[in-house]
């Protein structure tokens, strides 16, 4: 049986990482050991920023939905805005009341109305 070098798979191997690492600066895009250390804690920031990218969008609704509640009525807040939808049966997620909120003032204005009203 003929003996089998891995050259070919190695620098395939090699090649995938430093493609990976292409942009990095300096010997991060250049050195495989070094690519492949900036390759690995990249792909840990990009899982765990995956999570955090949905903590962040859900807050930064949280503030537009809280700020157009107080343009509306500055008695009201966003608790107790939100407690008004849960009591008044309406049923929209944060995410489409907080583009309501910044691109239709007068439909959103009409959402806080009546929330305020089952209140």
């Amino acid at each position: 049986m003929s003996r089998v070098k891995g050259g070919a798979a190695a620098h395939a191997r090699h090649r995938k990482v430093v493609k990976a690492a292409k942009g990095y600066y300096g010997a991060r895009s250049r050195n495989f050991r070094t690519a492949t250390q900036a390759v690995d804690k990249a792909q840990q920031y990009a899982t765990r920023d995956r999570k955090n990218k949905k903590r962040t969008f859900r807050a930064l609704w949280i503030q537009r939905i809280n700020a157009g509640v107080r343009a509306h009525d500055e008695n009201l807040n966003y608790s107790r805005f939100m407690g008004g939808l849960i009591k008044a049966g309406i049923e929209v997620d944060r995410k489409v009341l907080a583009d309501l909120a910044v691109h239709e003032p007068e439909a959103f204005n009409a959402i806080v109305d009546q929330a305020k009203a089952a209140l």
